[in-house]
């Protein structure tokens, strides 16, 4: 794909408008191409991963046939997606952006082990807590936000597709507002409310918030919708009771009432089995009062602070998508709409700023993968499940691991419930390098402490203020790039009044970057001038230059030949970083830590590595916090010489990559 493609965009004529300062129409974006990062394809079913048949001829020939995961800022990845072959294609969206809630949404972070902890001088220290993302922002620029990515995502939606809107009260009223304008307001279809059961509070001056809103849009009078398939299963006593009928039994002891066809009178009555009536269930409204809020204990958690179940994922994905269906997820968070999305059949695309969301969403797709392989090796010998050959009703077995007691449809694993998985590989890319050694809002945190920045919670496109000038951090991935600045320009067009200068902290800057300052600057002489540029280099700066001696972690691995199998042992592995938080807690004492394993979040394994896309042979990702990896494996290895490379992550989500030929 050429670098820097315009892609246009279709305007926005619906009714009622809303207005914000700033704001502006997206007629074009630009598409940046991506750089294809890891392969997960453990099938043994042959293909790409399983990715076979019919369902993929309208996928992009750009792209392996299965999931795909992407990192980088989801307004680029859309336009990327729009610039490679899948607008209109789309089948179901789910998202749950910020809400503008006000708060720094954060994970705890523990060490792996039974204790989670590292002792220092006989005290226990945690790694504390590590900032996934800020739902902090001003008014307009959070509108302006989600106004673009809405307009994006209406591009790439099938003409039969529905989109999703996950929200509460903090925003709900003025996303309604951009999705009528976007969308039309005849294509609204429900505001949903997911009501949880929830810790009771007094609070003084308010009631008790205890649900949060769906906003269900279709793209057109076209858009699917099944909702036999989402009905709540009826308990048998109480459905029986409802009839209000004098129930009756055949010889064979099956029960059954009268019914009528109608109102009108005349109409004959007819004989019909109860087990029938049972199997259509209680038919859905717009409360949705029976689905459990994640407990801080369910096994199923990832850690990540927003994580929403997985049965409400499900029953919109069992309403609104049918097998084989493309989904998008554009804030994927912990992974919940492509793991469900896995488990039901359906193909997917997911896509995160944050590289710990999408750590977090690839070791997720890989054990739910791994399940249904293992499940499909083990499975008794039946028919193949083809649309000839329906699956069975999504009632009829199991249960989500907290929704079982509700009646809740159960998620289908590895075939099991009658779903075949669409596809059991996935891949990994980055849009426009947004690849950071450690993750970019702890990056923002250490080097604001490390200028002296003040923290701006209210601005969701400056960092902070230093001194008179406003401050923009930029992502440490890359170097300053004219890109960046015209950005930058774009905003301050969008802020007629604001006057500062601005102060750009990066790690490196472009020559081409270093001439469009010094042009923005001549035009920008004496004292008054207005939004004049200065930069900080913060690998070159004579006053800031000490940031850069962060020290990445290291591993210690020997890598050999054993006959017919390649041998990785992972004799040790250090953080710093992780060392550096568990010393500003105890001070002066140095932390120890008995076991490097509780420092490793997770290992892969690469045996014929090419240098550019990590193919991962083998995943070792801990079932619980509190297992350790194994750090000792043995691997088939071709005959040939064959380069291995060993992606280790830590607890803070940096990476180590040790690479050998053998």
């Amino acid at each position: 794909m050429p670098e820097g493609k315009k892609i246009e965009i279709k305007p926005a004529k619906g009714r009622p408008m809303l207005t914000w300062v700033g704001k502006r129409p997206l007629s074009y974006v630009t598409a940046f191409p991506a750089q294809h990062v890891e392969t997960f394809s453990p099938s043994p079913l042959g293909g790409e991963g399983g990715g076979e048949g019919a369902i993929w001829k309208d996928w992009p020939s750009s792209y392996p046939k299965g999931g795909l995961l992407f990192h980088g800022d989801n307004k680029e990845v859309l336009a990327h997606l729009l610039a490679n072959g899948f607008r209109g294609k789309v089948n179901l969206i789910y998202i749950d952006p910020p809400f503008d809630s006000g708060a720094d949404y954060v994970r705890k972070v523990s060490l792996r082990g039974p204790k989670g902890t590292a002792k220092l001088d006989g005290e226990t220290y945690t790694l504390g807590e590590q900032i996934q993302y800020t739902d902090i922002w001003a008014n307009d620029n959070y509108l302006q936000f989600m106004y673009q990515r809405l307009m994006l995502l209406k591009e790439l939606l099938a003409e039969d597709g529905s989109l999703w809107l996950h929200c509460d009260w903090h925003k709900s009223h003025h996303l309604r507002f951009l999705l009528d304008e976007i969308f039309g307001a005849e294509n609204f279809r429900n505001e949903i409310v997911w009501a949880y059961p929830g810790r009771e509070m007094h609070i003084e001056n308010k009631f008790n918030a205890k649900h949060d809103t769906l906003l269900f849009i279709a793209k057109s009078d076209s858009t699917k919708i099944n909702m036999k398939d989402v009905a709540i299963a009826y308990d048998r006593a109480e459905r029986l009771k409802g009839l209000r009928r004098k129930v009756s039994k055949d010889e064979d002891g099956r029960e059954w009432v009268w019914e009528t066809r109608g109102q009108a009178a005349g109409q004959q009555p007819y004989k019909r089995y109860v087990d029938d009536i049972l199997k259509e269930g209680r038919a859905l409204n717009d409360v949705w009062d029976d689905l459990q809020f994640l407990r801080g204990n369910d096994p199923v958690r990832t850690g990540f602070p927003t994580q929403k179940p997985d049965s409400i994922i499900e029953r919109i994905l069992l309403a609104c998508s049918d097998p084989d269906d493309i989904v998008l997820d554009c804030f994927i968070g912990s992974g919940t709409a492509a793991a469900v999305a896995q488990k039901l059949g359906r193909r997917w695309i997911g896509c995160d700023i944050n590289k710990g969301a999408v750590q977090t969403t690839a070791k997720r797709l890989q054990a739910v993968i791994q399940e249904q392989i293992e499940a499909e090796r083990n499975s008794p010998l039946t028919l193949p499940l083809t649309h000839e050959n329906p699956p069975q009703s999504p009632f009829s077995k199991g249960g989500s691991s907290n929704d079982s007691e509700n009646n809740i449809p159960p998620l289908a694993k590895g075939g099991e419930g009658g779903f075949e998985p669409a596809q059991t590989s996935f891949t990994v890319w980055r849009v426009n390098d947004y690849d950071l050694a450690i993750q970019h809002n702890e990056a923002v945190n250490l080097a604001c402490e490390h200028i002296g920045v003040e923290r701006t919670r209210t601005d969701a496109y400056f960092d902070g203020t230093l001194g008179k000038a406003l401050v923009k951090i930029i992502p440490f991935g890359h170097p300053l790039t004219p890109l960046d600045l015209e950005e930058l320009k774009r905003e301050l067009e969008a802020r007629p009044d604001e006057e500062r200068p601005i102060t750009l902290v990066c790690l490196g800057m472009e020559l081409a970057a270093a001439l469009w300052v010094e042009d923005w600057n001549k035009l920008r002489k004496g004292r008054d001038a207005v939004n004049k540029i200065s930069v900080i280099e913060l690998r070159t700066d004579p006053k800031y230059g000490k940031f850069m001696k962060h020290e990445p972690a290291k591993a210690k691995v020997k890598i050999s030949r054993k006959k017919d199998k390649i041998a990785v042992e992972i004799e040790d592995f250090i953080s710093p970083t992780i060392i550096e938080r568990l010393t500003q807690q105890a001070g002066i004492l140095k932390p120890k830590i008995d076991d490097w394993r509780a420092m490793v979040d997770c290992v892969m394994i690469d045996t014929a590595y090419d240098g550019k896309v990590f193919n991962v042979v083998l995943s070792d990702v801990p079932e619980k916090k509190t297992d350790l990896v194994n750090g000792s494996y043995e691997l088939p290895t071709p005959s040939k010489e064959t380069t291995v490379a060993v992606k280790i992550i830590d607890m803070l989500g940096e990476e180590v990559l040790f690479v050998k030929a053998v």
